[in-house]
């Protein structure tokens, strides 16, 4: 089989699937596109076998997979493959019947017969137990994490080895795309950005931690209000913008990081503006309100100094310039500011008269960007009371063998020496006394 044998397969630029169709495409397709790899594997040395057995058990290292590498991969590329067919099922948009439907089950039943057959060709003498090292890959260690990326690559395959024939593979197929979607959206959960001036670059952060709410105490309401917000926001309902403020280390960024712990599996996915790119966030909205997920950009600590204007337009986007409105994007934003921009006294100096009742203009435009989020969540700092409520409640659900007294003892000192009563304060205290 060649890649023209191929309808819609043969032509990604990102996940090349062509290259599966046989030993030199194979290995064609595990070059720098597919796995962003830096290393200075020599393509050109060595049998082909070789190769591809490197690449393969690289591939196994990046996502943790173990078992049948040959079918991970395969289903790898089908996850990643980003084509007319991929797109439409991701859009709800592929009727079974359809013409697209027929044309793409013709890629499927030769996928579907090297999927369960293996590359057609005699392995390499040279290499021992080859066949196992495709099959029935061992890793050398256990991964301590795990691989939420590598966990969807081994639920795919794990599915489509189940498939009878073609037409079950192609079902199974257009399933996972209706349910999680095509490409690095389909694959990965939290996003940065990064590229040049005029083309930005989506990329996953593939080691984002997975962090849940039962990490957060004592900011219960807080986070009812961000997850009601968000909640609507996945059902189609009017939501807003939300700015979330207050002392450092009280829960801000964790609790915008763990709603993808509750809501991935609902669609929702977050792209992390870092503040160098915050001016390029027209082109980032441009980007991905053409994919079929409710996007959160957030931005962390989030605030301006006096002399930068970027604000004004941060404020349009959030709210004045229509042609922004996107049904599928939200903006979060953390900051230990509730003004955003820095005031100083001179701003108050273009009033009209001393006695007048009105903020000056400078004022009012510099109050206005946080009054542009719908919603406003303070996070306060927690007395010394809440502290040991948290650091008791840490303590416990890390199983921590420590008196009460002691543990009181050393959350004193802990505060004291950090000169802070924070619930990141306590969680450090705690990993500090699990050593």
């Amino acid at each position: 089989m060649t890649e023209q044998d191929l309808i819609f397969y043969s032509d990604s630029e990102e996940a090349e699937f062509q290259v599966i169709c046989d030993w030199e495409h194979t290995l064609a397709a595990t070059g720098e596109d597919a796995f962003d790899s830096d290393d200075e594997f020599d393509y050109q040395m060595g049998s082909e076998p070789n190769r591809l057995i490197a690449r393969l058990v690289s591939f196994a290292t990046e996502y943790g997979l173990e078992g049948n590498l040959w079918q991970q991969w395969i289903a790898y590329l089908l996850i990643s493959d980003e084509n007319p067919f991929s797109l439409a099922c991701e859009r709800r948009s592929a009727d079974a019947k359809s013409t697209m439907v027929k044309l793409a089950k013709s890629d499927f039943s030769k996928i579907y017969e090297l999927f369960k057959e293996g590359p057609d060709t005699e392995y390499d003498a040279d290499i021992p137990d080859f066949e196992e090292l495709l099959q029935a890959y061992k890793a050398p260690y256990a991964s301590e994490k795990e691989n939420l990326a590598g966990a969807q690559i081994r639920e795919l395959a794990a599915i489509l080895a189940e498939a009878k024939n073609a037409g079950e593979f192609c079902s199974a197929v257009l399933k996972y795309y209706e349910e999680h979607g095509v490409g690095i959206y389909g694959l990965h959960r939290v996003f940065r950005t990064e590229g040049e001036e005029g083309c930005i670059d989506i990329l996953p952060i593939k080691e984002a931690e997975d962090v849940s709410f039962d990490t957060l105490i004592g900011c219960d309401e807080q986070i009812a209000t961000l997850k009601s917000n968000t909640e609507a926001f996945l059902k189609g309902i009017p939501a807003n913008n939300v700015l979330l403020f207050g002392d450092s280390g009280t829960g801000k960024s964790t609790s915008v990081h763990a709603l993808m712990h509750d809501y991935y599996n609902d669609g929702l996915r977050i792209v992390e503006l870092a503040k160098h790119d915050r001016g390029r966030l027209p082109e980032l909205m441009s980007e991905i309100k053409k994919r079929n997920y409710k996007f959160i950009i957030f931005m962390d600590d989030l605030s301006f100094e006096e002399d930068e204007s970027e604000y004004k337009e941060l404020k349009a986007m959030l709210e004045g310039a229509l042609e922004s409105k996107e049904e599928n994007v939200l903006i979060y934003a953390t900051s230990n500011r509730r003004h955003l921009i820095r005031e100083t006294w001179k701003d108050r100096n273009d009033m009209e008269y001393a006695e007048d009742v009105h903020r000056s203009d400078t004022m009012e435009e510099k109050l206005s960007l946080a009054s542009r989020f719908g919603v406003t969540i303070y996070y306060s700092k927690p007395d010394y009371k809440e502290y040991m409520n948290i650091v008791e409640a840490l303590a416990k659900r890390e199983g921590l063998k420590i008196s009460e007294k002691e543990l009181a003892d050393e959350a004193r000192k802990w505060s004291l020496r950090h000169g802070s009563t924070s619930g990141r304060t306590a969680s450090q205290l705690v990993a500090w006394l699990k050593k």
